[in-house]
């Protein structure tokens, strides 16, 4: 019984929050206040498309904040983008940033929020892990606002971004203090337009940062209290959520997973399930990031399962998952498969991203090098050639 819980984001949940964004900011007492913001949104279409950013925007009016808008956040954010957005930001003065957008421009917001207000222009001077220069960024990011208009990262509540360097293929960790955002609006309506296949890769990745923490050596009793909620959520709704795209409440549950999975991250911990799936798709960025922990999963978990190392946390998660008469590890490996072709993955292919078995020794010390403390956390310790069968057992 032994944890810290350090949560601090305000996190309104709900349909139909983003219309009250209004209220939140520059009101007495509230933690965003400035008068000029940064808009982050994704290079693609949809955020445009579906009226969100215009939402936005008549909400920053009405609160009297004028802004500019960064558009060039792509589905692995980069280095280069970020460093520019952190530059784009101090030109203009702004003096908090609201992203709109999935996990990766929530992510590169807070990097941005770094960069705009520390002297370096260089990011891997800030980053801890890897090739990076390892200096802890010495003045706090930009405020942050985080709008999600998907249900998988829960990047809204927690302070971790995960930032890919195209020139030394590291995709890593970036930190800093407050690189948590003040104020999160999680609205499942934001979420419904969301084509089904990344619906189901987003989805998955909200449930794997439970079942990782799950199963992690560093779990105690707040972290398994939220990630039992969260993989009961996600995994209940998800299929409903994905079948008919206007189920507002079925979105909303598995919203509430994912926000719940972004708490287990700060209160407990991941695996090597991340690091082992960035290094796939660090090096080919056409691969969603839930379909790379999608792909990995059933050989990832069967290797723990095997070693029957926790043999009653699969259990219970089987059960969290539906399967109530679970009494044995392999029964989460069944449910788990269960889902995943409830929800039409369970047929995705190394080889359709251009991933070769080649790689895989590359990819393991990828793996290692950019993310190895997560390694630590698992309950069985991996050795190189273990990760290696991971991926030549995923491959297809």
């Amino acid at each position: 019984m032994s944890f810290n819980f350090a949560v601090s984001t305000n996190a309104q949940f709900g349909a139909g929050k983003l219309n009250e964004l209004h209220t939140m900011i520059n009101a007495p007492m509230s933690a965003v206040q400035g008068k000029k913001a940064l808009i982050v949104i994704s290079n693609g279409k949809s955020t445009r498309a579906n009226g969100y950013l215009e939402r936005l925007e008549k909400e920053l009016a009405q609160a009297g904040v004028e802004y500019v808008v960064f558009d060039k956040v792509s589905a692995n954010p980069t280095k280069p983008i970020v460093e520019e957005g952190g530059k784009f930001a101090k030109e203009n003065g702004c003096e908090f940033i609201v992203a709109l957008g999935g996990g990766s421009v929530i992510d590169a917001s807070k990097a941005i929020g770094l960069m705009a207000t520390n002297a370096s222009d260089d990011l891997w001077d800030y980053v801890l892990f890897g090739t990076g220069k390892k200096q802890f960024p010495p003045v706090p990011s930009l405020p942050i606002v985080a709008i999600t208009t998907t249900a998988g990262t829960g990047s809204e509540t927690d302070g971790g971004a995960v930032i890919t360097n195209p020139d030394t293929k590291e995709k890593t960790g970036v930190f800093g203090v407050g690189t948590m955002p003040v104020l999160a609006i999680i609205d499942p309506e934001l979420m419904t337009s969301v084509p089904a296949a990344f619906k189901a890769y987003q989805g998955f990745d909200a449930l794997f940062h439970s079942t990782e923490g799950f199963i992690s050596n560093k779990r105690n009793e707040m972290s398994k209290m939220v990630a039992s909620e969260a993989i009961r959520n996600v995994s209940h709704n998800l299929v409903e959520a994905i079948a008919n795209p206007e189920n507002v409440e079925a979105m909303g549950k598995v919203a509430f997973g994912s926000y719940l999975s972004g708490i287990q991250m700060c209160v407990g911990s991941c695996t090597s399930a991340h690091p082992l799936e960035h290094a796939l798709s660090v090096s080919h960025e056409n691969l969603p990031h839930g379909a790379g922990l999608i792909m990995i999963s059933k050989a990832y978990y069967g290797f723990f399962v095997n070693k029957h190392t926790c043999d009653d946390r699969f259990i219970e998660m089987a059960k969290l998952m539906g399967k109530q008469d679970a009494d044995k590890p392999e029964d989460f490996l069944t449910v788990l498969s269960e889902l995943q072709s409830a929800c039409g993955v369970d047929n995705l292919k190394m080889s359709d991203y251009g991933i070769t078995p080649e790689e895989f020794p590359g990819m393991v010390q990828n793996a290692r090098d950019t993310l190895g403390a997560n390694f630590l956390n698992d309950p069985v310790q991996l050795s190189d050639e273990d990760c290696l069968a991971i991926y030549q057992e995923s491959y297809r």
